[in-house]
């Protein structure tokens, strides 16, 4: 049914067309998506990005938009302009989303009609980030949320996505798809950037003895000590390592 943009900050995506069913994932600010089919004023859409299916909320998207910037900061605020004054808003655009600009000024641009967000909260939607632990590190402390992708929360195989997403490098979203697609590391020494699976779970190295992941028991996203995380998951849910990767391999 065309191409579609989203057109506001977010939007949860379900797995059944209804409010009660899981929420599987979510959808930013200018993501792409298709419509696969309607029903009761739902829409089943599939992501361009990450080719992700699920259920959002039917209302009137954009279907023109070709974004010129990207947010790189963990939320920004959106501002009202009155009379040639700038008033901060309740509201947010999160990380990674895309914008088209319709004005500017020195601070600002304004992506839709008076809703502006700082300049110096974006970069070029070209810009590639090859830090990944700075991208990753935004994400410190943020609530633990199945299907979530922002600082208001997140889940263990968003906070990998999300340097992908940011970058529009192509990485699947679950983390049962995203072990099937990455490729296992030979050397067992863990090392920065290493990407260690369970099943169920991920998170990376931040260097050879830390470990930084959404993890379900603390709520939250935090930094661990790696082996002792590897033991605590071992005991507490039974698990073991399925596969070690490393991030610069994608």
């Amino acid at each position: 049914m065309g191409n579609n943009f989203l057109n506001i900050a977010l939007s949860n995506i379900y797995t059944k067309p209804n409010t009660k069913s899981e929420v599987s994932s979510q959808i930013l600010y200018g993501e792409k998506f298709k419509i696969l089919s309607e029903k009761k004023g739902w829409l089943k859409i599939k992501t361009y990005f990450d080719n992700y299916i699920g259920y959002i909320k039917k209302q009137k998207y954009k279907n023109q938009f070709k974004p010129q910037f990207k947010v790189f900061k963990s939320k920004s605020r959106i501002f009202i302009k009155k009379r040639n004054k700038f008033f901060s808003s309740k509201n947010f655009l999160y990380f990674g989303s895309g914008i088209s600009v319709l004005d500017r000024n020195k601070e600002y641009l304004e992506f839709e009609k008076n809703k502006w967000i700082k300049k110096s909260d974006t970069k070029n939607i070209h810009h590639y980030e090859k830090n990944y632990l700075k991208i990753i590190k935004l994400f410190l402390n943020s609530k633990y949320m199945w299907g979530g992708k922002t600082l208001n929360g997140i889940d263990c195989s968003a906070l990998i996505q999300i340097y992908f997403y940011y970058n529009r490098i192509f990485f699947p979203r679950d983390s049962k798809d995203q072990i099937r697609y990455c490729k296992s590391k030979k050397n067992k020494k863990f090392v920065k950037g290493d990407i260690i699976f369970w099943k169920g779970h991920v998170g990376i190295c931040l260097n050879k003895s830390q470990f930084i992941h959404a993890y379900g028991p603390k709520k939250k996203v935090l930094v661990m000590p790696t082996n002792s995380t590897i033991e605590l998951i071992k005991k507490t849910a039974n698990l073991k390592i399925k596969k070690v990767s490393n991030i610069k391999k994608y």
